[in-house]
């Protein structure tokens, strides 16, 4: 079977971006960067962004292009002889599903807001009032489901469509209505009266906030940095690799890596732009946690002139930077089926789009019929995911394809770095072998740790 081709590289760009582009980036982000001092906690991120993220980002591609193969056999395909690499896959294939397992969720929450926001369901509303309208629908597992399904389906039919003409095309739509869509809010929340307040919470660093309450601040901060930076560009269970298995030669990977990674941080940064100058304008505190997308801004946008008109944009912005993970997660989970047992695409998407509607069933009902199942220190089915993915998957995923990059019992640094310089462009630092051989293992691992130590606390009753 001959592999399928990206159509251009704009595609490659666009839609590993898509990849990489997510809630992590428009909901996640900017409740952090407040709850961190704003523009402080924004340049501590960038830097772990350049020297924590894009080394595994270029690796992930760089397995992905020199097998030609998705997760499924880029192992088999380059590893040596003997050698059990190749068992990460099945790591990999259950962590896109439980990505996908609460993904679809929240996803779907995006679109639900977005229909609210344009039948005018949050006019006169404050912040209660959007809360109330939002438990009501985690209680409600009928209108939860079927948001869910929608998600599913638009993931499933896009995929189903095949690389160029579904998911390269319709990603591409999206990007561009997501860059459009937030140009115009972002230009509207900086004109708002006050908003230069927000502008300068979030543009002028002020290092004396992350020692607010003394160095204990500052090591929560440096944690949340380090971790947003490495979550964000999506790399750890091959993700990203699918897309390298997608690519010619013509351009060195981490050129490409560093524009992904530069288009993903523009959104970040743009979202911030929007959040923080709305909040100060009225009067909202920005560090209000994880609901504020979801119960602080639709009662902001409620009281903006023409608020329904830019909620509506806002959740539709949103939406397109929840589907465009979706979609190309969506397409790692595809081609894995077709890559290790030889499906045809429709059976793979047929397969994969029942599992994955019925696996993502729980974190459904985990806000209303099941809302009693919960572990200490974690949360409910939702949050239990999340951790799992989040705190286990990923960084220990992404320590798989370091070590396989780096070591003469894997693939090794000389073949890594020959292939990811294969092509015209920036190439990968050679003087930084010693730095991503010994010093990001240690990085990757301080994540791992620090994302249990809230969780132990809890459990030894000390928090």
């Amino acid at each position: 079977m001959v592999r399928e081709k990206f159509g251009s590289r704009l595609g490659f760009i666009l839609i590993s971006a898509g990849c990489a582009i997510g809630l992590g980036n428009v909901w996640r982000f900017p409740y952090i960067a407040g709850q961190y001092g704003g523009a402080a906690f924004v340049l501590m991120y960038l830097g772990f962004l350049v020297v924590f993220a894009l080394p595994i980002l270029v690796m992930e591609f760089a397995v992905g292009r020199a097998s030609q193969k998705g997760v499924a056999r880029s192992f088999d395909a380059l590893e040596p002889a003997g050698s059990k690499w190749h068992r990460f896959k099945w790591v990999a294939l259950a962590g896109n599903y439980l990505l996908m397992m609460f993904y679809t969720t929240v996803a779907g929450w995006m679109l639900a807001f977005m229909v609210m926001s344009a039948t005018g369901t949050f006019e006169g509303l404050d912040a209660g009032g959007v809360g109330d309208v939002f438990n009501g629908m985690l209680a409600n597992p009928l209108e939860m489901t079927s948001y869910m399904l929608v998600t599913v389906a638009i993931g499933v039919m896009v995929t189903r469509a095949g690389l160029r003409n579904g998911v390269e095309r319709v990603t591409k739509v999206m990007m561009g209505a997501l860059f459009a869509v937030l140009a115009v809010l972002v230009v509207r929340a900086v004109t708002l009266p006050g908003a230069g307040e927000g502008l300068a919470f979030y543009l002028m660093p002020d290092f004396d906030k992350l020692f607010a309450s003394g160095w204990g601040t500052f090591a929560d901060a440096v944690f949340a940095a380090m971790g947003q930076a490495f979550f964000t560009v999506s790399v750890g269970v091959g993700s990203m690799s699918i897309f390298g298995s997608y690519i010619d030669k013509r351009y060195r990977l981490t050129g490409e890596a560093v524009r992904i990674a530069g288009l993903d941080t523009v959104v970040a940064l743009m979202a911030g732009l929007i959040i923080f100058p709305a909040c100060f304008a009225f009067g909202v505190e920005p560090g209000s946690g994880p609901g504020l997308v979801f119960v602080t801004l639709p009662s902001v946008f409620a009281q903006m002139p023409f608020g329904q008109v830019w909620g509506t944009l806002f959740f539709l912005f949103m939406s397109f930077a929840a589907l465009s993970t979706v979609v190309a997660v969506f397409e790692n989970i595809m081609s894995f089926g077709m890559d290790e047992w030889g499906w045809s695409r429709h059976k793979s998407c047929l397969v994969n789009g029942l599992a994955l509607a019925a696996l993502s069933m729980p974190c459904v009902l985990g806000f209303n019929l099941w809302a009693g199942v919960e572990v200490p220190g974690i949360g409910n089915i939702q949050a239990i995911e999340d951790f799992l993915m989040s705190n286990n998957v990923l960084p220990l995923g992404a320590l798989v394809f370091l070590l396989f990059c780096t070591t003469k019992r894997g693939w090794g640094w000389d073949a890594f770095v020959r292939e990811a310089d294969t092509g015209e462009g920036l190439r990968f630092p050679r003087w930084a072998r010693g730095y991503v051989r010994f010093a990001l293992p240690v990085l990757i691992l301080t994540v791992f740790v620090a994302g249990y130590v809230p969780i132990i606390q809890v459990w030894l009753g000390w928090g």
